[in-house]
C-alpha cells in the first residue's frame, strides 16, 4: 500500500547508531596551569581528546555538578558531600605591591606591618577570611584582576595566591611571600557519583602512576578521594614552585 511503513525484515539489519568518541572535559580555576597534565594525557590517550574549560572559582561547583565538566582542577575547600577530592598542593600567599613600595625592599612580609596600609578584598577573592589585614579600602573591587590594577593605581595593597600574582603580573608591581594569613589549597575535584575511568586516568596522571597501572583503578581512585577527605589540609603536598 503506497505510503506505508514497511519494518525491517530480520535478514535486513537496523543501521548502527553512531556513538560520540569518548572526550575528557576538565575544568580549572585561574592560576592553576594544567599544561603539563594535559600533555601526559595526549601521549597515554591519544585518541581521548582532552577539553580545557577555565572557569572562575566560584563557578567551578557548578560546573561540575551539571556536568559541564567531567572534572575539575579548583581551589580547596570543596563540599564533601557532593565532591570527591583529591588535594594536590597548598600555594604560597604573597602580597602584591608597587615596585617603589618599602616591602618591595624586604624578602617577606607579616601581616601584622600591613596595619597601616590599605589592603584591597576583592569579591572573587580565594582566600577563604572575613576580611584582610590592613585598613579597608572605600569599596570592594569586583575581580582579582581589577584589584590588580588598584595596586598599580596606588589605591592599596592585595593579598592573594602566588599563582594569581604571577597570572596577572604587571611590570611595574611586584609581589613578597606573607605570614600569619591562609593559604590556598588546590585539589582534583569530581562528582563523587561519577568516577569514571577517564576521571580515574587523569588521576593517575596527576599522582605519576605508570601507564601499566590501570587494573582495579576505580577502587584507587576512591580510595585515593576518602584518603584526601580524611587528612584534610594535612592532605595536601607543599608547591615547591614557591619563590
Amino acid at each position: 500500500m503506497t505510503g506505508s511503513v514497511v519494518p525491517p525484515s530480520a535478514s535486513t539489519p537496523a543501521a548502527a547508531s553512531p556513538q560520540a568518541a569518548p572526550s575528557f572535559r576538565l575544568a580549572y580555576v585561574p592560576g592553576v596551569t594544567p599544561g603539563k597534565w594535559v600533555r601526559i594525557w595526549q601521549d597515554r590517550l591519544p585518541d581521548v581528546p582532552l577539553e580545557l574549560l577555565q572557569v572562575s572559582a566560584a563557578e567551578a561547583p557548578e560546573v561540575l555538578r551539571d556536568g559541564r565538566a567531567d572534572a575539575g582542577l579548583v581551589r580547596l575547600p570543596v563540599d564533601r558531600t557532593v565532591f570527591s577530592a583529591i588535594p594536590l598542593y597548598t600555594e604560597t600567599t604573597v602580597v602584591v605591591v608597587p615596585k617603589d613600595h618599602i616591602v618591595a625592599a624586604v624578602d617577606q612580609v607579616a601581616a601584622e606591618e600591613l596595619a597601616d596600609e590599605v589592603v584591597l578584598h576583592p569579591l572573587d577573592d580565594t582566600l577563604g577570611w572575613e576580611r584582610p589585614p590592613g585598613q579597608p579600602a572605600f569599596e570592594r573591587p569586583a575581580r582579582t584582576e581589577d584589584a590588580v590594577e588598584l595596586v598599580a593605581a596606588g589605591i592599596g595593597l592585595l593579598v592573594v595566591p602566588q599563582s594569581l600574582a604571577r597570572l596577572y603580573h604587571r611590570k611595574d608591581l611586584t609581589y613578597r611571600p606573607i605570614t600569619g594569613v591562609p593559604e590556598s589549597g588546590i585539589a582534583l575535584s569530581w562528582p563523587e557519583d561519577a568516577t569514571t575511568d577517564l576521571v580515574d586516568d587523569f588521576i593517575g596522571i596527576v599522582r605519576g602512576r605508570t601507564v601499566n597501572s590501570t587494573r582495579g583503578r576505580r577502587g584507587t581512585a576512591e580510595a585515593e578521594a576518602k584518603d584526601g577527605k580524611r587528612s584534610g589540609k594535612d592532605g595536601a603536598l607543599v608547591d615547591t614552585r614557591r619563590a
